[in-house]
């Protein structure tokens, strides 16, 4: 399922939101440019291995020290299919939890769903020598944070049936809950076993995702937390 759309209005700008796709399409480029892909990975992608316990060659010649890969590495990707699915989702989702954040705050909740999790990947595979690189973490705290917020709203959905493609409306908590199962049952059943799992991080999915729900609770504007005024408007 692809969504495209939800219908939630927003009353600000989002700055931020886009401000952070920007930023990272920017740094896609880069990546493209110069050393390529692969390069930029290695040096600036997030170790597991280089907080505790053994180590690759690979892994101890990046270049930066593991508390500032775990920054760097929020806003690089692999390919072009990853940049655009994390953009996407966060373009769609992204305005309205700053919307009722805040801007400044945003950036703050943003950053701390990454670190998390990044940091929880790394408890679930400690000794891995593959660097991770993404948004998915933090766009993954996004969701969290938009299925409390908005649990009524609605998201056009691109959805592939063998040759055919349908355009439906699908409930937020149907489509970013079953994302979220998946993303679940996936990191669950890497730990059996972890080559099913095809490098993705399936547990800083989950973890920025349980991590948004959380943190939810602290960024959120007080002055809004009991105003639905677009539910009126979407119905």
């Amino acid at each position: 399922m692809i969504p495209l759309r939800d219908n939630v209005p927003t009353r600000s700008f989002p700055v931020v939101t886009i401000g952070i796709i920007v930023v990272n399409a920017l740094a896609w480029f880069w990546e493209l440019g110069g050393r390529g892909v692969d390069s930029h990975v290695i040096k600036d992608g997030w170790y597991p291995c280089k907080i505790d316990g053994p180590c690759i060659e690979l892994a101890r010649h990046a270049a930066l020290p593991w508390y500032e890969n775990v920054f760097t590495s929020m806003f690089l990707h692999g390919s072009w299919e990853h940049i655009i699915g994390n953009m996407l989702f966060l373009w769609i989702f992204g305005d309205n939890v700053e919307d009722r954040m805040g801007h400044g705050r945003f950036i703050v909740f943003y950053v701390l769903c990454g670190v998390t999790a990044a940091l929880v990947q790394t408890a679930f595979n400690p000794d891995s020598a593959i660097p991770m690189i993404g948004a998915s973490g933090a766009v993954s705290g996004v969701l969290g944070a938009y299925i409390l917020m908005f649990p009524h709203s609605r998201v056009l959905t691109l959805l592939p049936i063998f040759f055919f493609v349908q355009i439906i409306e699908v409930p937020a908590v149907i489509l970013l809950g079953f994302w979220f199962v998946m993303q679940l049952l996936s990191g669950l059943g890497s730990l059996t076993r972890p080559e099913a799992g095809g490098g993705v991080a399936f547990w800083a999915h989950a973890a920025g995702f349980l991590a948004g729900m959380v943190l939810i609770g602290v960024f959120k504007k007080p002055e809004r937390q009991a105003v639905e005024w677009w539910d009126n408007r979407a119905s």
